[in-house]
């Protein structure tokens, strides 16, 4: 499998590319990685050094990977966070290069807006990009529940009303929704899901739910739920390695005492899954 990933990227820690290309060539997937921006580290910190990446030159990237022939053996366009307008037009025209070249290709968008606690935080032009333009282009999104609601201007709480916003993003385009950190008023204390709706069935998957915020853990989840999905066309047991790859990943990380991601360190996890979680099927 061959992924083209336009995302960001960082120098100190595991955001964007930074996160998702070690633990999908750790899997067996090469990846083509072209960074939407250049920071030191991610911008929680509050502060940071590096260029935002003009998208008329993140364009120029695709073009050369263009130029190499290597577009008909892309088998997977991934992106993420999207800084600007500007962006969302260069990943709009990537995918259906990519796809001229290769039909049998998809697109997998993770549409990221914010989050139940922090609220919307990319510029008020983004979510109408996404929701108008990206995401009815791509075959597969990943938004965790907020980012569902606000994709389909719903209040998902419960499975079922998770299941039937899940149901309008799909009306949108893709046919495969994935979405991360489900809560609902009813689930067992100290947990949280994920929960995938595809043409086949939906299925929920339960962890604990750990004491800490970790930046990246989504731009993981996405990518290997992704490569997982694509590789064998099994949703069930796509959400089961990604839940329990990126659980021990949490856990190693909220371990070390240490703010980023123990990527490298978690290395084993995403190459033999234990498979502690298992998919219960919702629909």
């Amino acid at each position: 499998m061959k992924i083209l990933s336009i995302q960001s990227a960082v120098a100190f820690g595991h955001v964007g590319n930074s996160a998702a290309v070690f633990p999908l060539q750790r899997i067996g997937v090469e990846v083509v990685p072209v960074y939407t921006v250049n920071f030191s580290n991610h911008t929680g910190y509050g502060a940071w050094r590096g260029p935002m990446i003009d998208p008329s030159d993140v364009s120029e990237v695709i073009a050369g990977v263009e130029d190499r022939g290597v577009f008909p053996q892309i088998d997977v366009i991934l992106s993420g966070y999207q800084g600007g307008e500007g962006i969302g037009d260069v990943i709009i025209d990537a995918v259906a290069r990519v796809k001229a070249a290769n039909p049998n290709a998809i697109y997998a968008c993770d549409p990221v807006m914010g989050n139940a606690k922090s609220g919307c935080f990319v510029a008020p032009a983004i979510p109408i990009l996404l929701r108008e333009r990206v995401v009815p282009v791509a075959d597969i999104i990943t938004p965790n529940q907020f980012e569902l609601g606000f994709l389909t201007e719903t209040e998902p709480d419960t499975i079922e009303s998770t299941l039937a916003s899940a149901d309008l993003a799909r009306a949108m385009g893709p046919s495969t929704v994935l979405v991360t950190s489900v809560e609902r008023p009813d689930r067992e204390p100290d947990t949280i899901e994920m929960m995938v709706v595809t043409d086949a069935g939906a299925w929920i998957v339960q962890t604990p739910q750990l004491p800490m915020k970790a930046n990246g853990s989504g731009d993981v989840t996405a990518a290997l739920f992704t490569a997982h999905f694509v590789r064998t066309g099994d949703a069930a047991d796509a959400l089961a390695r990604t839940a329990s790859s990126v659980f021990d990943l949490l856990t190693k990380t909220l371990e070390s005492g240490e703010r980023e991601l123990q990527l490298v360190e978690s290395q084993e996890f995403y190459a033999n899954p234990q498979m502690q979680f298992t998919s219960r099927q919702v629909r």
